[in-house]
């Protein structure tokens, strides 16, 4: 079964069903755990498998150990899953100590249900942008990463151009530099006109340079490489 795979760990057991039906109303996640005591939490933690997790749904006060020791504890046992932070600590020394130990969001109680999806989706589009396979083209797509999970846009797209889409051009040109809207239409299964929007927009941006392509019979062809 797919799907990013959470962990809820939250000391209250009606706060904890609330948090576990929340997270199983957003598409593309499912919740493999719950935990009430950092103990608990630690053992989840240990699953491989189809189990293991990938998200933990994190309250900082537990009976047992802190949350912030509790992430301490997932590094140090070398767990790579991503932490959100679902709790009512507002003291700043705590948010920096969330932060520099790796906290991906950090969301306040109490909350709306519209705030906590938007959380889990940024999440998984930052997911998905970060388990791409091959390496970034340029600056721009760390910063997106980035901005995806603060909330943020980096950049405004023309009317009628969007993410999707811009980023499966970029995938085209990551693996095929030195090529033409057609050949881009054709992989990305777009019109060539819409091809060469998004591959002019790139070229006004300076994130891909527009050269001549000779060698060909007639007229030459435009080819793009990224800068």
């Amino acid at each position: 079964m797919s799907g990013v795979r959470v962990l809820v760990v939250e000391d209250e057991e009606l706060i904890a069903a609330a948090h576990r039906a929340y997270t199983e109303r957003v598409p593309g996640f499912r919740v493999v755990g719950v935990a009430h005591t950092a103990r608990e939490a630690m053992r989840v933690l240990r699953r491989t498998g189809e189990d293991a997790v990938d998200l933990v749904l994190l309250d900082f006060h537990l009976p047992d150990v802190h949350g912030l020791d509790v992430c301490r504890a997932m590094r140090a046992a070398g767990s790579d899953a991503d932490v959100l932070a679902v709790t009512s600590a507002r003291d700043l020394a705590m948010v920096r100590a969330a932060v520099a130990l790796g906290v991906t969001h950090y969301l306040l109680k109490p909350f709306t249900f519209a705030a906590f999806r938007d959380k889990l989706e940024r999440y998984a589009q930052y997911r998905r942008q970060a388990s791409a396979a091959g390496t970034v083209v340029a600056q721009h797509e760390v910063d997106r990463m980035f901005a995806t999970l603060r909330g943020t846009a980096p950049d405004t797209l023309p009317k009628g151009l969007g993410a999707e889409t811009l980023d499966a051009v970029l995938d085209v040109l990551r693996h095929r530099p030195g090529i033409s809207a057609s050949e881009v239409a054709e992989r990305t299964g777009t019109s060539r006109v819409t091809a060469r929007r998004y591959l002019e927009h790139l070229v006004d941006t300076g994130r891909v340079a527009r050269a001549p392509r000779y060698g060909t019979p007639g007229r030459p062809e435009v080819e793009y490489r990224p800068t």
